[in-house]
């Protein structure tokens, strides 16, 4: 059986890998399976950065225990769509987890906190920065009576001057610059489609407490990791920030354009529009000669990448009137066959068709809810979908049980 430093840096144990120990006992452990089994997480956020988050960690076979408030996550509220009586967005981030809802203004409640936190590995949280601080679960508290705890904290935009603004994902597609790159050249700036910014900065979460548990394998302590939108949307930005950091060039709004390859976005056909995106020039050349017009690919002002950029505004009608001759299926078929990527634009619905088209199973069953399964294949231990995103208290005895079975006191 695996062994975890406990409350008050005390040995407890933790549940074997085999699904063995008195977390299985009562339930919180699915199978005992997955790369993260034994771990235990205890998420005290809420909304979408910090549940995806962990929702990563139970797929891969961490227990994790949801505490919510009384009136439980936000998202729970947000809706439609919904499926049955459960919000689809809050059912997005949140299957395999272990619902509890606790008042943290009551002392005995709390005090249930305290116990489900000193038995975890790793805390979880998005209260606003100094918010925990009169539960006694802030950072300086947390590494005082908890030093083996892996803790992360996700902000908005960090806890110096930034402390005190409200992090919302749009908020922060405003203010990084992902707006102002985002629609047509001549219109508004857009937000993006998803909450963009919660998913990196969830994905960053998850890898920030991997890699403070495997440094706790060497020292025996865990550590503060913080994260916030902001950054997380600054370095997400990529290729654009870095445009500006390093070669002082504002980036702007392109529409469906790449500022630095051409073509590459969607063209229109017969029909409707197929992207084409076209990374290097032998790919040109092949575009070049299923277009049946090879002598672009030799001439100078299409022959190299900088050329196409330079003349693309030439180079696209050129493209237009041959791709206008027939649908876009027709000539998706012959670029696939030569080795140029192209894609049709799909809803989706389309979408999720297509994935099961190609094999790639994208949707899993949780509990008999339909959910888009972990994007992960490992070849031992695969990620699970053991138990369906749950309602609003749903593993309150489990939970208690499971503290009790650690020996924990938990009337009240």
């Amino acid at each position: 059986m695996q062994k975890a430093t406990g409350q008050d840096g005390g040995e407890a144990a933790v549940v074997g890998t085999d699904g063995t120990g008195p977390a299985d006992a009562s339930g919180l452990t699915g199978d005992g399976t997955g790369p993260l089994a034994g771990i235990v997480v205890a998420d005290l956020s809420r909304v979408l950065a910090g549940p995806y988050c962990t929702m990563l960690l139970a797929d891969l076979g961490a227990t994790v225990i949801k505490v919510e408030s009384p009136g439980g996550d936000d998202t729970r509220t947000w809706r439609p769509p919904v499926h049955g009586d459960m919000s689809t967005y809050f059912m997005s981030a949140n299957r395999n987890k272990h619902s509890i809802a606790l008042d943290m203004k009551d002392p005995e409640q709390l005090e249930l906190v305290h116990r489900i936190v000193g038995e975890a590995d790793v805390l979880v949280e998005n209260f606003k920065p100094g918010g925990l601080a009169k539960y006694g679960l802030d950072a300086d508290s947390v590494a005082e009576r908890w030093p083996h705890l892996v803790h992360a904290s996700i902000t908005g935009f960090g806890t110096a001057a930034g402390a005190h603004l409200p992090g919302y994902d749009m908020l922060v597609q405003g203010v990084s610059g992902f707006m102002s790159l985002t629609g047509e050249t001549d219109g508004p700036p857009q937000k993006g489609g998803v909450a963009m910014m919660d998913v990196m900065t969830g994905l960053h979460c998850a890898v920030a407490i991997l890699a403070a548990l495997r440094e706790r394998e060497g020292s025996g302590r865990g550590q503060h990791v913080e994260l916030n939108l902001f950054m997380t949307a600054l370095s997400g930005l990529v290729n654009q920030t870095s445009a500006y950091v390093a070669g002082g060039a504002v980036p702007r709004r392109m529409g469906n354009d790449h500022p630095s390859l051409f073509p590459y976005g969607p063209f229109a056909c017969r029909d409707t529009d197929l992207i084409i995106s076209v990374g290097n020039d032998r790919q040109f050349a092949r575009l070049a000669e299923v277009l049946g017009m090879p002598e672009l690919a030799q001439d100078e002002k299409f022959a190299t990448m900088s050329a196409r950029n330079e003349n693309r505004d030439e180079l696209r009608a050129l493209m237009v009137g041959r791709l206008g001759e027939r649908d876009a299926q027709q000539w998706q078929d012959e670029l696939v066959e030569v080795g140029v990527p192209c894609a049709p634009i799909l809803g989706v619905d389309e979408g999720i068709a297509y994935a099961e088209k190609l094999g790639l199973d994208p949707v899993a069953d949780a509990g008999g809810v339909p959910t888009v399964r972990h994007p992960v294949d490992y070849s031992r231990t695969p990620a699970r979908h053991v138990k369906a995103p749950p309602h609003l208290d749903e593993d309150r005895e489990a939970v208690l049980a499971w503290l009790e079975g650690r020996g924990a006191d938990c009337e009240g």
